[in-house]
């Protein structure tokens, strides 16, 4: 089966160096674009553990397998650099160039590749050269420090600020406007340097202005967007589960108080001094009635409240089933490609790629000579 070329990066050629987190998921999302991405690799796995046919960032990919430390390993990545678009890698600092295929070897191979780069702390600065993980980028970044209550510990947001927010999503807007550019009159491949600790950062931009205007206290839980709001914030429900609360408008905080049934009951809302006694009025009717009961009362309102869907809930609710937000492929319940193209739509078309499966369908198609394992011969 050829790669898909579904999407409007249809014909765009990726090379993707084996890693974990935020480099595979940057890959996944340029292949749910269309792109045709193709994964190398190694001997032994990635490092995670996980079931490579369950890794849902390997899906749309294809995967050969070659061993860099090999005495012909980065000459068959190069063959497959010459060819390529856009290079992703996630290694430390130096060690692609310890391995043959850094930036400055590969461009020579091919003056318009993308060289993309992804790490927690850079290519270059006083950590550039430590182990880490997503936790201690946002930590650093000072983006952690905003989430979680006053008072107790920052809550860790699992990996989704970090790893893929501040490092995946970046990384593929630096990939495609640097092809951007090496595709324009006179343009040129180059190095996109995505480092974590820069994207989460940037993340923040909005709250940095709103601290510089007075308008933001930096700590936790005391501000109109971190749950320190008493509408803006989450509510336990009679049976243990949670609403969402984000009337931040007036108008939308007057039909909350209204259908929550206690607007006559409530201090105002720009009293500061009296939130805490806003909040405290406003949890005590959630508990009163269900989730679902709850739900069922701001049905098709502009309240802007909404349950606290699991994981395993989200797929079946009504508005992301008319979307089709998740789809099933391959047996496997997992979210559709975003965002949405009028005219080029991407898809899911090929399941989680197994390493080594597709080493003769690359050869094939890139016209590149590559060792096939025994049993795909």
């Amino acid at each position: 089966m050829a790669a898909s070329m579904n999407g409007p990066l249809a014909g765009v050629r990726v090379v993707e160096l084996a890693g974990i987190g935020p480099g595979p998921f940057a890959a996944m999302l340029l292949a749910d674009l269309g792109a045709d991405v193709v994964r190398i690799d190694r001997p032994g796995g990635a490092g995670l553990g996980i079931d490579p046919a369950h890794d849902l960032t390997n899906r749309n990919k294809r995967s050969v397998l070659i061993d860099l430390k090999s005495e012909d390993g980065p000459g068959r990545v190069l063959d497959l650099v010459e060819r390529a678009d856009v290079l992703i890698e996630g290694y430390r600092p130096g060690v692609a160039e310890r391995l043959g295929v850094g930036p400055d070897v590969c461009l020579a191979r091919n003056p318009r590749l993308v060289y993309g780069r992804m790490t927690g702390w850079g290519q270059d600065g006083p950590l550039a050269p430590r182990a880490g993980h997503d936790i201690g980028y946002i930590a650093l970044a000072g983006t952690l420090s905003m989430i979680g209550k006053d008072g107790e510990p920052p809550v860790v947001p699992a990996n989704l600020v970090g790893d893929y927010a501040g490092g995946s999503l970046y990384l593929v807007i630096g990939v495609l406007a640097a092809l951007q550019h090496a595709r324009s009159e006179g343009g040129r491949g180059q190095v996109v340097d995505a480092a974590i600790v820069d994207g989460a950062a940037h993340l923040a931009t909005m709250i940095h202005g709103m601290m510089a205007a007075g308008g933001w206290q930096d700590r936790r839980g005391a501000n109109l967007l971190d749950g320190g709001c008493p509408f803006y914030g989450t509510y336990e429900t009679a049976d243990g589960r949670y609403m969402a609360v984000g009337a931040l408008e007036q108008r939308f905080y007057d039909e909350f108080v209204d259908l929550l049934g206690i607007k006559d009951e409530l201090p105002a809302r720009k009293d500061f001094d009296r939130w805490g006694e806003l909040r405290e009025a406003v949890a005590a009717r959630f508990r009163t009635r269900t989730r679902a009961e709850w739900t069922a009362v701001f049905e098709g309102s502009d309240a802007c409240v909404a349950p606290v869907l699991t994981l395993r809930e989200a797929p079946a609710h009504p508005h992301l089933a008319a979307r089709a937000t998740f789809v099933d492929h391959a047996g496997i319940t997992q979210p559709a490609p975003a965002p949405r193209f009028s005219a080029t739509p991407g898809a899911v078309t090929r399941p989680p790629a197994l390493p080594g499966a597709d080493t003769a369908e690359v050869a094939r198609d890139w016209g590149v000579t590559l060792s096939v394992p025994l049993e795909d011969r």
